[in-house]
């Protein structure tokens, strides 16, 4: 991760550069492909007072630039708010990345599966059959559900139902 600070009507102090640094540091912690933070540190006057603006450019590999700015009259505490408001947004990308759910199949070490393979099997009967004639098979076997064509050649499925009547689908 790069990081470059600029100070602008300001001198920047070794003690201010130290904590932006670990500030900066603290970011990695999301484990997103952070490629480089800017840091533009500016003091403003207006009617008098005195505050500064900070102004954080974070690059995210594979996402949009996140730009947080943050006004505050010190400038340690403009730069913890904004890094506070960088982690939140940090976070949330963080928790959207990594609560996508992905539908995987996860295969133990401990069970052998060379012994077990797909065998594809053909349906026993091609040609149509009526409906009447699939009810029957369906209760003269053990089957729960039974696939067949009908004559309009459309793919049926005939099953037993819990309260031991049939549905078609």
């Amino acid at each position: 991760m790069n990081l470059s600070i600029v100070g602008k009507q300001l001198e920047l102090t070794d003690a201010i550069k130290n904590h932006i640094q670990g500030a900066a540091d603290s970011l990695k912690k999301y484990n997103l492909d952070i490629i480089s933070v800017r840091c533009v540190i500016s003091a403003d006057e207006k009617n008098g007072k005195k505050g500064f603006g900070v102004e954080f450019a974070i690059n995210l590999a594979h996402m949009n630039t996140v730009v947080i700015k943050q006004k505050d009259k010190d400038v340690y505490a403009a730069v913890d708010l904004a890094i506070e408001r960088a982690k939140k947004v940090l976070r949330r990308h963080h928790d959207k990345v990594t609560s996508f759910k992905k539908k995987t199949i996860s295969i133990d070490e401990g069970v052998d599966f060379a012994d077990d393979e797909i065998v594809p099997m053909r349906l026993e009967s091609y040609k149509p059959i009526e409906i009447d004639e699939a009810l029957e098979e369906l209760k003269e076997s053990d089957k729960q559900f039974i696939i067949f064509h009908d004559k309009e050649d459309k793919l049926r499925i005939l099953y037993k139902r819990a309260d031991a009547k049939f549905g078609l689908y």
